[in-house]
This record gives structure tokens, C-alpha cells and sequence, in this order.
């Protein structure tokens, strides 16, 4: 499997840069190129002596490379892209070059849902690390029980988190479709991703194939509380096993202790406690619990993998403290996201005032699709601010977030809600509106302007 040459057209994306490092620990040669890389990628593959050049040009393509890894952020009009298909030169997507160099052949464990994957992956990953299973991961984020978001091992095991995006310009398919689950983790199913996916009804016929890539000696573990979810059991060909909190669940949770330290919960009267905060995350731990079964794991090896976690960079991270006031970060855009992590922090800082601060960046939030969502979101917050439409040209006026509107309506509702054009002046709005004891969670899939470390300075 060692000694092949990838190159990669696109190397400084987040998952792009994992999977160069991660294959070059197992003795590939990797190359690249990239338009602009930034830390932390850049410093990532220097620090693995990965080279890479600036800028997109056909004179970067190595000859005799085994494979020309395209980006999922690449198109046609590439300039490198061009040179390879003029070359006829062998070319794939990274969903592919996964599929075929690490994955076939081992026990894939492919996470999935519109929210919480990352945590679900990292954590499942997690608790077969902890019973000493040294799997192979790919996570899109930034664990903090492990150095980086990939491995890849010679281990029977392997945990991946299932996007439902597209592949490649090439292939429309989702990245999911791709990678060979043995067990498919479904922890819920929304309309997202408003820039690929016409209506929820085209994302739930992307989770149609990728179940159908399960075989029949493998597991689904479907979330029994979401009528989205359920409606894919019947055309399941693989078995399946609903996770819920409802009384008609094959693995009831029942949530017995909800503390600022952590989560207590049941499945069919076995206890387990997640040091994580909110009813999302138990049920997040809940499939992972599930999942590990199947694996292979005993309880005790799960109760004692959950008490060690340690979570997600960005994932209700606590940036910092400063007169009283504590400033979270998360990466939540989805408006059921946001809702969700109000719900957890309220559990986890009783008695303290939450102001959210939300920047309308990912490809849905920008749009007016779920604005009503995101008025209801907003309302479980004490206090909110919402950042003008993130680059609002690349989204036609009359499908635009309109903001004013939705503070208006959040402020009606009986929640002050405020709109401010800029970073300077939502700094200075929350200096204003906040007080000792507050807990500020700033909402971005983006650096929102570093808004994180200027509050930290004026507060």
C-alpha cells in the first residue's frame, strides 16, 4: 500500500491537508498546490514536510504522479485541473482515494445527520482508541483526545464522519456514498446545504443510497425520534436499530442527571454518563454507545472511553473569561444547532444570562430558506446579535437572510435582539449590553472577524 504519489489539487482545505499528512505517515509521497494556505494547515504540512506550491498552474503537476487528487472546492476553469484532463492525466476525488487506499476491506463506521457529527465521530473513534483498538479516523474537525483529525493505521477499524456534500464537480454524489459502512450512524436529517440540495426530499434520497451501501450483515442506527429518519427504515436493506428518547425505541435513552460537569443517561436501563453538556450530546454519546456494542466493546470499556473525553475544538469551547463574563465559541449555523447549544449551556451555566452573537456565513444561513428557524433559535437566547449576510452578492437579493427582520422579530418576541453591520460595532454593542455573570457564545463556521479575542480585550 506504501510508496504511491498523490498529488493534491486543493491541498490547504481542512480535510484536503489531513488526508495529505495522514498518507504520508504511511509513506506516500505527497505533493500539492493551493491558491492561499493558511495556518493551521500551513503550519500542519510544513510541519510534515509536505510541499505544496502557491497558486494554481499547470507547470506544479509533477509527472508520473499515481493519482490527481481534485478538491471538492475545484471546478472546471482551473488552470491545474486543465492541464490534467489535457494530459488525460489519472485523476479522482478524495472521497475515492479514501475509499480505495484506506478504508476497503476494514470495519468502517460512517457517522451521518445534518447535526452532530464531528462530536458523534470523534467520540465513537474515541472509545475504540481507549479499549485499546487503535482505529483509523477521519474527522472534520479538531479533536482534542488526539493530535490531528486523521489517521490512517493498519487497524480493522475505522471511523469516518459521512458528509452528505458533493464530491467533486465531477461527481454529484454525496461523499458518503463512498465510504463502505458496515455500520451507518443517522443521528438526524434537516434541509441544509441550500446551494446543492434542491428540497429535503433531495437529501433524503442521498441518505436512500447511502444506506444502500450497507450489507446485510451490518447495522443502522437510525435516531427513532426524527420522522425524517424513519421515513428511510422501510427500504432499508441493511438492519436497523432506532436510538431515541421515545417509548417505541429499540434503544430507549433515558436521561437521568443533567449537571454542569456533565450528562447521566440510560439506554434499556444501563447507565453511562458523557462529560458533556445538553440532551443533543447524550444522544450524540447514546449511537456512539450503540455503535461500539457492535464493535465489539464492552460496557465498562465504553463507560470508561465516555468519561475520558475530552470534545471538540469549537464545539462550546471556552475561549475565554474576563470580568465575570465568559465568551464561548461554537461552530453552530444550522438554526436547530444553535437552539440546541442555548438549551446545553442553560443546563450547564444555571442561573446565567446568555447573549448569542451569530454570523449568517454557511451557504444555507446566508439564505432566507429557515429564517423563521432562526427567529425561533434566536429566542432562547436572553440577548442576541446577528452580523450582516456574510459576501450576501454570492446569494441572489430575494433568497437573502434578511436581518433587520429577523432581530425585529426576535425582539417582538420578547428577546432583544439587535442587527450591527460590523465587527466594531457588535464588539461595542455587546460591551453594552453585557454584564458580570454573562455567558457570550459566538455562532460562526468561520473566524467571524476574530470577534473572539476583541471581546475578550474590551469586556
Amino acid at each position: 500500500m506504501s510508496g504511491k504519489h498523490f498529488h493534491f489539487i486543493g491541498i490547504g482545505g481542512t480535510a484536503m491537508g489531513s488526508t495529505a499528512v495522514a498518507l504520508s505517515k504511511l509513506g506516500h509521497r505527497i505533493t500539492g498546490s493551493d491558491r492561499a494556505v493558511y495556518p493551521p494547515m500551513s503550519t500542519v504540512l510544513a510541519e510534515n514536510g509536505i510541499e505544496y506550491s502557491e497558486g494554481y498552474k499547470p507547470e506544479n503537476l509533477p509527472g508520473g504522479a499515481d493519482l490527481y487528487v481534485v478538491g471538492n472546492a475545484i471546478s472546471r476553469g482551473n488552470p491545474e485541473l486543465e492541464a490534467v484532463l489535457d494530459a488525460k492525466l489519472p485523476y479522482g476525488s478524495m472521497a475515492e482515494l479514501i475509499k480505495r487506499e484506506v478504508i476497503q476491506g476494514k470495519r468502517s463506521f460512517v457517522v451521518s445527520g445534518t447535526h452532530g457529527k464531528t462530536t458523534t465521530t470523534t467520540l465513537l473513534a474515541w472509545l475504540f482508541e481507549q479499549a485499546g483498538r487503535e482505529p483509523g479516523f477521519m474527522i472534520g474537525g479538531v479533536p482534542e483526545n488526539f493530535e490531528s483529525g486523521a489517521r490512517f493505521n493498519q487497524s480493522a477499524f475505522f471511523v469516518i464522519e459521512g458528509d452528505e456534500y458533493d464530491t467533486a464537480y465531477f461527481d454529484k454524489r454525496s461523499k458518503f456514498v463512498h465510504y463502505l459502512p458496515e455500520c451507518a450512524i443517522v443521528n438526524n436529517i434537516e434541509f441544509d446545504h441550500a446551494d446543492i440540495f434542491e428540497d429535503l426530499g433531495a437529501i433524503l434520497k442521498s441518505f436512500r443510497q447511502f444506506l444502500n451501501t450497507v450489507p446485510r450483515n451490518g447495522l443502522v442506527l437510525m435516531n427513532g425520534d426524527d420522522a425524517n429518519c424513519l421515513s428511510l427504515r422501510e427500504k432499508c436493506p441493511a438492519p436497523v436499530r432506532t436510538v431515541g428518547t421515545g417509548e417505541g425505541c429499540d434503544e430507549r435513552i433515558v436521561i437521568t442527571k443533567a449537571e454542569p460537569e456533565g450528562t447521566t443517561f440510560e439506554i434499556n436501563g444501563v447507565a453511562f454518563m458523557v462529560p458533556m453538556i445538553g440532551e443533543f450530546n447524550a444522544r450524540n454519546a447514546a449511537m456512539c454507545v450503540c455503535a461500539a456494542r457492535f464493535g465489539g466493546l464492552t460496557d465498562l470499556e465504553i463507560q470508561a472511553g465516555l468519561s475520558s473525553f475530552k470534545g471538540i475544538r469549537r464545539r462550546q469551547q471556552v475561549r475565554g473569561e474576563k470580568n465575570g463574563v465568559t465568551v464561548v465559541d461554537d461552530f453552530g449555523h444550522h438554526p436547530t444547532a444553535l437552539q440546541a447549544t442555548l438549551d446545553g449551556l442553560r443546563q450547564g451555566y444555571p442561573g446565567r444570562r446568555l447573549v448569542a452573537l451569530f454570523e449568517p456565513r454557511s451557504n444555507t444561513s446566508r439564505r432566507n430558506v429557515l429564517q423563521g428557524q432562526l427567529i425561533e433559535a434566536l429566542g432562547h437566547a436572553d440577548v442576541s446579535v446577528v452580523a450582516a449576510v456574510n459576501d450576501p452578492g454570492k446569494v441572489p437579493e430575494a433568497e437573502r437572510l434578511d436581518v433587520d427582520a429577523v432581530a425585529r422579530a426576535v425582539t417582538a418576541g420578547g428577546r432583544p435582539c439587535f442587527h450591527e453591520p460590523d465587527t466594531a460595532a457588535i464588539v461595542a454593542r455587546v460591551k453594552a449590553e453585557v454584564r458580570e455573570g454573562d455567558v457570550v457564545v459566538v455562532f460562526s463556521n468561520g473566524g467571524f472577524d476574530g470577534i473572539h479575542g476583541k471581546l475578550l480585550e474590551v469586556l
